[in-house]
């Protein structure tokens, strides 16, 4: 049995399935206190049958038990094989990596709560069977982080803080790292600030409704706007937007996070039948929700933040749409923005580096929760841990 947790050097396999439901994110890093070498990153795409899967079930108002139950193994397969498959196709000796970080692929996520027994229980359901990774790979495998946060109070997420404070904090500058998956977040890195100094939260949807939009009037045929450049043809209909704007969680106050179950398909397929009867073109559809996850993100530091950053530091699908991160830059003129790339890190690779930085705080008995984040009462040991062979 493979249990590492006592080399304070550790290799680690961070895996990554975001709201998305593109692929399975892989990256392999070598930690060593705060010191973090990424070695490689790469994603692989789902078939198409299997994103379909995943995307019925994350929608679906009645969910099938047997078919969440065969597509959670199906997902530790996809995922014990993506690791493999790195490292065959790197040469990167699979008995190398001690420890597996994985986020799983999020169902459902529920941190409002219900009433039970006069309290209120959130809840969150991620599937990839861990223990299909373990026995696969033969590697200890780290998964389910975000129930533990909840069971204290917490909203269960985001999670990334803890790893966006240990990668990115600089002792003089205020900084933003911005993620824009499906679902666009922040942490706030005060200069020189503690991990009790910061402040993460959703902002709304980053590219999940321009995809769904995009694919929609494409009739499938595109997935999503390579560049933003529909987006860059079209024109923004202000007044759709400013409707679009009045949406409840924009101004609901941290701690906060959000998914597919507030932006998916009844979100969008009400945008679509507004702008269907407003008469716009499929450009002008995508370049207002692009301005939609542009301006929202932009009005989230606004209004909950201490102060304007003086750096963005973007990441995600959304860092590669250039229409997006003009109009971003637009909104915040006075900013420096960058990527994650300038500091060695892929755009698409952070948060499965991220995981992989978890599960390493995990199998050392480090507490790696952010309660001024999530909202949890106290400081966790997040995930559960699965012994390799």
């Amino acid at each position: 049995m493979k249990v590492s947790g006592q080399k304070k050097k550790q290799r680690v396999a961070g895996l990554m399935s975001g709201t998305s439901a593109d692929g399975v994110d892989v990256a392999v890093v070598d930690v060593d206190g705060r010191d973090v070498n990424v070695l490689e990153f790469k994603t692989y795409r789902y078939p198409r049958s299997l994103r379909d899967k995943l995307l019925a079930l994350c929608e679906s108002e009645i969910c099938d038990p047997a078919k969440v139950c065969h597509v959670n193994a199906v997902l530790g397969e996809v995922f014990g094989e993506a690791v493999i498959r790195l490292c065959s196709e790197t040469k990167l000796p699979l008995e190398s990596v001690d420890l597996i970080g994985s986020h799983g692929h999020t169902l459902y996520h529920q941190p409002a709560g219900k009433r039970y027994k006069g309290k209120t229980l959130g809840s969150t359901l991620q599937i990839g069977e861990p223990c299909i990774i373990a026995q696969r790979t033969g590697i200890c495998t780290v998964a389910d982080f975000r129930p533990r946060d909840m069971a204290v109070g917490g909203q269960g997420a985001p999670l990334v803080p803890y790893a966006d404070h240990f990668l990115f904090s600089h002792p003089k500058k205020d900084r933003i790292v911005q993620n824009i998956g499906g679902i666009a977040n922040l942490t706030w890195l005060s200069a020189g600030g503690t991990l009790d100094d910061v402040i993460a939260f959703d902002t709304g949807p980053g590219n999940m409704v321009i995809d769904a939009v995009v694919c929609h009037v494409t009739k499938g045929k595109m997935q999503f706007d390579r560049n933003g450049r529909m987006a860059g043809r079209g024109k923004v209909h202000n007044g759709l937007l400013k409707e679009l704007l009045r949406d409840s969680y924009f101004r609901k106050h941290p701690p906060k996070s959000t998914g597919r179950e507030w932006y998916g398909k009844i979100y969008v397929g009400q945008f679509l039948s507004r702008a269907k009867k407003l008469g716009l073109t499929a450009d002008d559809m995508t370049a207002t929700v692009t301005q939609l996850t542009s301006q929202t993100i932009a009005e989230a530091y606004r209004r909950f933040l201490p102060r304007l950053p003086e750096e963005v530091i973007l990441c995600g699908g959304g860092a590669r749409n250039a229409t997006l991160v003009k109009m971003l830059q637009k909104e915040l003129p006075a900013i420096s923005i960058t990527t994650t790339s300038e500091f060695g890190i892929e755009f698409d690779a952070k948060e499965a580096i991220s995981f992989a930085i978890l599960a390493y705080a995990t199998i050392r008995g480090m507490c790696n929760n952010v309660p001024s984040a999530t909202g949890a009462a106290q400081p966790v040991i997040l995930g559960k841990i699965v012994p390799g062979r």
